[in-house]
């Protein structure tokens, strides 16, 4: 029987285990979550679907999932790949080697954030982060959210917000208007996209969105009470409890690197059928570009059907997956950023928070490995997943190559030698590794 292991329990991931277990394939689902569902899923419940966005596609694959028998297990890290077609998982502080016939990847994607003075103040927060911490008990009724940055994020968690009893005062889009209407006009043949975008902008009509503006600084004495906004030509500044910031996603590419994965234009390079530059590996959702949920669904379903070995069946749904791919393409481009954001950072404002790295030191280095060396900038626990990005945009600085660990993990987990195919089938012998 062939084992297929899929690394990420969001939408892309959850639909690849499931056809490829329906297809008869020993299928393991891995997830550092502690429940299936990813990013977009969160919080959702697949009893009650009305109660969030997404909810009946939650709630379909979720009895799908669990109906094709997959293994799912929530709360493991993949950290390492110590030999070939072999992922070391932690758990609780325990680790496994998990092995594979064939491996998804559906790791999704992140929020980009750009610093500016006053980014790190309490109150300050990412957009998906925001709405993360809401759906998890924060109370945010009555508070003053402002939301700003780009991406179709910030209107669907400014819908979210206003849902839950936050006052948003304002949101500020980077992008201009001209290329917001002109990636309207391209969305005639994905109707279901402009009903959701309608929808969330009748959810939040009390509040102005602006296109063309962005934050310059966030103010407070001790935590955040007001942002300063520009168009580049004015500003003004407005008093909140909040500030939710994000400038659109960036894939989460660290596991395909450490595989050896070709990466082309900042994303997973991969064919027809899912497939990626290395045998056996195939990748689904956000890290083949961002495109959001139909995107993340399809390319799951052709991911699993390749892997289980129904290349044939798996390229009937071809036609879905270019359309998607085009239509990431549109976003990706309508939501560029623009130049004037690389002058946000002043000489003092941090830019590497894990190591309190500031822009002025960072200036001089002519590379990021330099900066690593020199500053430890990308070296603090985080391993650079948020200054990365960051110093990308602002000084053109590739991203530094990945090793092991993936993630913070015990001595004990980098330690161990792989464990054999016999042991690693055992369930008694592995016992003590991981339960």
């Amino acid at each position: 029987m062939t084992r297929v292991v899929v690394v990420g329990a969001g939408p892309a991931g959850m639909a690849a285990a499931a056809v490829a277990a329906e297809r008869g394939c020993a299928v393991t689902l891995l997830d550092e979550n502690n429940a299936a569902g990813g990013q977009l899923w969160r919080g959702a419940d697949a009893e009650a679907p009305a109660k969030s966005a997404h909810g009946s596609e939650f709630a379909y694959w979720c009895k799908r999932l669990e109906a094709s028998g997959a293994e799912t297990r929530t709360g493991s890290t993949v950290v390492d790949s110590p030999s070939p077609r072999v992922l070391r998982v932690e758990r609780e502080g325990r680790w496994r080697d998990v092995r594979f016939d064939r491996l998804i990847l559906a790791t999704g994607a992140r929020e980009r954030f750009l610093p500016f003075p006053g980014w790190t103040l309490p109150g300050v927060m990412g957009v998906g982060g925001l709405q993360a911490l809401v759906k998890t008990g924060l109370p945010i009724e009555g508070k003053r959210v402002v939301v700003a940055g780009s991406g179709p994020l910030l209107l669907a968690v400014a819908a979210a917000m206003a849902r839950a009893g936050a006052r948003i005062e304002c949101i500020f889009e980077q992008t201009p208007w001209l290329r917001l209407l002109r990636f309207g006009a391209s969305l005639a043949g994905h109707p279901r996209k402009l009903v959701e975008g309608a929808r969330h902008r009748l959810q939040t009509m009390r509040a102005r969105y602006q296109a063309g503006w962005w934050v310059k600084r966030a103010l407070g004495e001790g935590r955040l009470q007001s942002v300063v906004v520009s168009n580049g030509r004015t500003e003004r500044e407005i008093a909140c409890d909040y500030l939710a910031c994000g400038f659109h996603l960036v894939p989460n590419l660290e596991l395909a690197q450490l595989l050896g994965c070709k990466i082309e234009g900042g994303y997973v390079a991969v064919g027809r059928a899912q497939h990626t530059s290395v045998e056996a590996v195939y990748c689904a959702g956000e890290p083949t570009g961002i495109g959001g949920l139909d995107k993340a669904l399809v390319e799951g379903q052709v991911a699993g059907l390749t892997a289980a070995g129904r290349e044939a069946e798996a390229l009937r749904l071809v036609a879905q997956q270019q359309k998607q791919r085009r239509f990431a393409r549109q976003l990706n481009a309508a939501f560029a950023l623009r130049a004037e954001l690389r002058a946000l950072a002043e000489a003092g404002t941090i830019v590497c928070r894990c190591e309190d790295v500031p822009r002025a030191v960072l200036e001089p280095c002519a590379t990021g490995r330099t900066a690593r060396l020199h500053t430890r900038c990308g070296m603090g626990p985080c391993q650079g997943r948020v200054c990365g990005p960051a110093t990308e945009f602002l000084f053109g600085w590739s991203v530094a190559g990945v090793r092991p660990p993936l993630y913070p993990a015990r001595i004990s987990t980098l330690a161990a030698s792989p464990q054999s195919e016999e042991r690693s089938s055992s369930e008694a012998e592995i016992g003590a590794s991981m339960p």
